[in-house]
């Protein structure tokens, strides 16, 4: 038997293996026609083009349709193992079956126009059917690409910043395409503003409404969408979705990157993040509607552009608008108070994080399940929970609730009679609480920032500092990292030798990277505005300060300084704002090579203090 195995086994051996060459250079023209298929996309939507480049273009959908049906026949028809099998999803299924469903208007000739069928047939036979599966096929396989990069052992680190810093030099591309602009844009600019949108800042070097087309800021608010639930949610989000689960290493590295709890809600948690995004951005897009419907002079077409623009902008805390002036418009500062507060608390549920609205959630389900075991006396089916709230969203919660309070209380008072004067009681209120909530890392403005009073500028400077909650969309050292200095602080002034924050004692490695984390943003901002002083001598320091500020903490106010920087002065701010994004320890990681754990310690020593 051996001697007639062994040759069957050798050649099902070398059959496999030439099966799966094969199958690679499927993958590998997969990829390209994917990506040559995005480019064609942007090419043909960024340039006025020609009849005969239109059908150049028609010719690459087309090549591009048939080479995803014969690679997806190919995979389709070598899923034979079990582990294949195990790694689909329904929607890697359905999209297969939406692809296939192209070939209905090939197949079968057009039928009658006055009948029902003709309508099917229609649909599947038409371009923008084809194009949008297509679209997600694409995006699918390059996102696939992307995440499979961390089960090379690649340094996520650098796979986040380089995503984001890719994603930048598209935008940028893109912005300087014909159709995105008036009468066209420097690099520098269209870089500045590609990064800002990203990084989800708000600094502008030019005058958004009358720069770009509206081809320019739709690709304006895809970059704070991308930018504000971060590149790698999204691919993941793509790749598991649709292509069902990756290696154990990528799931470990992706659920670090999103603080999922447990690999098993790994793709709920991604699901968590984009359903939270969509529904508070759709509410706020309702809200912000319904207050400027009827007020603006616009078409309702206008009116829900507006509401959708500005509602995806806030909740990813980017402060850019589609008006002259920002939000201080003279269309929009009297009677539209519903406006700001909309704004406002849409810039606050982005702020404070993905976990905690997650952990919000959660908590209301126990409660609403605690309300219906009362009501139908089911107490068998209800199961106590004692600790409802993580200790992270106990700290962000209450440290934002101080902050803006405290924040709108000192900018009336110091406002009151000064940029707010003239105002009814009521709007100056309101705008208190918007300008208390903005620098923690919005960027909108309601009242020219030049006009406020320099103990107002110094609070906002302390409030960018301070930014966001982690895993938000905000920037700055984060509530969380200025939350636990100040309970360091405290322990260090009673004498204590251990951090508490209710009833909670917090590590040692904690407070350590807290310590490392204020202490590097202090140090890059102090470079920064040194260079600054040297790159831009007419400027003053507090509006360079500001400036800085505003770009690390990506939050995107300024005293009107941007759009007079010279293209050194606006290459820093970008360096800054990306900085600011990625984030500081993100950086470090992916640049200096970490030591290994050591199982020895050296002898204590103390240092002089005081």
């Amino acid at each position: 038997m051996d001697k007639w195995d062994n040759p069957l086994l050798a050649r099902k051996n070398l059959f496999r293996l030439r099966l799966n060459q094969v199958l690679r250079w499927f993958n590998a023209g997969a990829y390209c026609f994917a990506l040559l298929f995005i480019l064609t996309f942007i090419y043909e939507h960024g340039f006025v083009i020609s009849a005969y480049e239109s059908q150049v273009i028609r010719v690459i959908y087309k090549l591009t349709w048939i080479v995803f049906l014969v690679f997806t026949t190919v995979q389709i028809a070598t899923r034979k193992d079990d582990d294949d099998k195990s790694r689909l999803t329904v929607w890697t299924w359905l999209l297969d079956v939406l692809l296939y469903l192209t070939l209905l208007p090939v197949v079968f000739k057009q039928p009658e126009t006055d009948t029902e069928v003709y309508w099917i047939w229609y649909f599947f036979h038409h371009e923008y059917y084809r194009i949008t599966i297509l679209f997600l096929l694409s995006l699918t396989n390059l996102s696939a690409s992307l995440v499979r990069l961390l089960g090379k052992r690649t340094n996520p680190s650098l796979i986040l910043a380089s995503s984001f810093l890719v994603f930048i030099l598209i935008g940028s591309v893109m912005l300087m395409l014909p159709r995105s602009t008036y009468h066209g844009i420097s690099f520098i600019d269209a870089l500045f503003t590609a990064t800002s949108a990203t990084c989800v800042t708000g600094l502008v070097s030019v005058d958004v409404p009358s720069t770009f087309t509206m081809h320019g800021q739709i690709i304006i608010i895809l970059l704070i969408q991308i930018g504000g639930l971060g590149v790698m949610t999204l691919t993941s989000f793509f790749a598991m979705f649709f292509m069902g689960n990756t290696s154990l290493y990528n799931q470990l590295v992706i659920g670090d990157m999103i603080s999922s709890n447990s690999l098993n809600s790994l793709l709920s948690t991604l699901l968590y993040i984009l359903g939270f995004t969509l529904a508070i951005e759709g509410i706020g897009m309702a809200f912000i509607w319904f207050s400027i419907h009827g007020t603006m002079g616009m078409s309702l077409e206008e009116e829900l552009y507006f509401a959708a623009f500005h509602s995806v902008s806030a909740f990813c805390n980017a402060g850019f608008s589609t008006l002259p002036g920002n939000l201080g418009n003279p269309l929009v500062m009297h009677d539209h108070n519903l406006l700001f507060i909309t704004v406002s608390f849409l810039i606050i549920l982005g702020g404070i994080g993905f976990p905690i609205l997650v952990n919000m959630k959660d908590t209301l389900v126990y409660y609403l399940s605690f309300l219906k075991s009362k009501l139908f006396r089911r107490r068998n089916a209800f199961r106590k929970q004692v600790h409802l709230y993580a200790l992270n969203t106990k700290i962000v919660l209450i440290m934002t609730g101080i902050l803006l309070v405290a924040g709108t209380v000192i900018i009336a008072a110091c406002e009151w009679n000064n940029a707010f004067a003239g105002m009814p009681w009521m709007d100056k209120w309101v705008h208190a609480f918007f300008n208390s909530t903005c620098p923690r890392t919005a960027g909108f403005s309601s009242v020219s920032l030049t006009s406020l009073s320099t103990q107002t500028l110094l609070l906002m400077i302390v409030l960018m500092v301070i930014g966001g909650g982690t895993q938000s969309t905000a920037g700055g050292v984060k509530v969380n990292v200025f939350a636990v200095m100040l309970f360091n602080l405290w322990a260090v002034i009673r004498g204590a030798d251990r951090v508490t924050i209710f009833r909670r004692e917090l590590s040692y490695d904690s407070i350590r990277r807290c310590n490392a984390a204020l202490l590097v943003y202090l140090i890059i901002v102090f470079a920064a505005i040194f260079l600054m002083t040297l790159i831009e001598p007419q400027a003053s320091v507090m509006a360079l300060t500001f400036e800085c500020v505003s770009a690390l903490s990506t939050v995107g106010s300024s005293l009107d300084l941007t759009p007079t920087l010279s293209v050194a002065g606006k290459g820093v701010i970008i360096f800054l704002m990306f900085v600011g994004r990625v984030g500081v320890f993100t950086l470090v990681l992916g640049l200096i090579r970490q030591v290994k754990k050591r199982n020895y310690k050296y002898p204590t020593g103390n240092i002089i203090i005081n």
